[in-house]
């Protein structure tokens, strides 16, 4: 694990709204791809969203297209995840991660201590 400190998961109804933050401590996002990537179990390891290290769009999983927004706030070396119309199959455990790309995030090198998101009936 590197020091990225996850924070904003919780329990939620389905079609409700929750945002997740990242805060890096003792290096900055400068360079490295940076997003999220979630678990669940019996599921396989899904990115959702990443910046890339370098100039382009960000990334989103279709299965989230529309209902997620990722920002940074590079005055504080922190990146968010606006959460909108949540759904039962979001429930899983997302993790702050950083690579030199976004193909290799869900590898999980570096990533966060993750945080619980859980979407209720």
């Amino acid at each position: 694990e590197v020091p990225l400190v996850e924070s904003g998961g919780g329990l939620v109804q389905a079609g409700g709204s929750l945002k997740l933050s990242c805060a890096a401590s003792g290096f900055t996002f400068d360079g490295y791809a940076v997003g999220w990537f979630r678990q669940a179990p019996g599921k396989e390891r899904e990115v959702v969203s990443c910046i890339p290290s370098s100039e382009g769009t960000t990334y989103y999983a279709e299965s989230v297209k529309g209902r997620f927004t990722m920002s940074s706030d590079d005055a504080k070396n922190t990146v968010h995840l606006q959460m909108n119309s949540l759904k039962n199959e979001d429930t899983a455990v997302y993790y702050c991660a950083v690579d030199y790309m976004c193909a290799a995030l869900a590898l999980g090198a570096y990533r966060g201590q993750g945080t619980q998101v859980t979407v209720s009936s």
